[in-house]
């Protein structure tokens, strides 16, 4: 029989800090209108310019159905633009839209709100260990679903 206490007392640390993190990441995004989630798509599309919707699916670990339901809504309110590809008809190309510029300046604070939360007082040394620690995990677990990853995230 499993005991959180004793077997999986860093899994289930990892769950309750992840859960609490996306709880306040909603809670802020919902002052701009956005569900957890969109903010990558829009912050992708900012940092890159238009891309396939196939393109973000693989860049942000969604399956295709749920990238759709997220461009749907980001299109609706008025964020984003999909159109065909040029050189490929079957695929679609998503870009924000010049209103989502505001909204740019709202994610951006909000995520530095988000990154100050998580933070708390935690000094340089504190952030780079906890980076380091984190892409270490990343990694043990991305070999276990045969995802490859990049350098663990504060690795040289």
């Amino acid at each position: 029989m499993l005991q959180i206490d004793e077997d999986g007392r860093v899994s289930h640390a990892i769950f309750r800090v992840a859960r609490l993190h996306r709880m306040l990441a909603g809670q802020l995004l919902r002052q701009a209108g956005l569900h957890p989630g969109q903010e990558m798509v829009m912050m992708r599309l900012w940092d890159r310019g238009p891309q396939r919707q196939s393109d973000l699916c693989g860049e942000l670990g969604a399956d295709s159905p749920t990238m759709t339901r997220t461009v749907q809504r980001l299109e609706r309110a008025g964020f984003v633009r999909r159109s065909p590809d040029p050189t490929d008809g079957r695929a679609v190309l998503v870009e924000p839209t010049a209103a989502s510029q505001a909204l740019r300046h709202q994610v951006e604070r909000m995520w530095r709100e988000l990154e100050e939360a998580t933070l708390g007082d935690m000094d340089e040394d504190q952030q780079a260990e906890t980076l380091r620690v984190l892409g270490l995990l990343e990694c043990n677990l991305a070999v276990r679903v045969n995802k490859p990853v990049g350098r663990p995230s504060g690795q040289a």
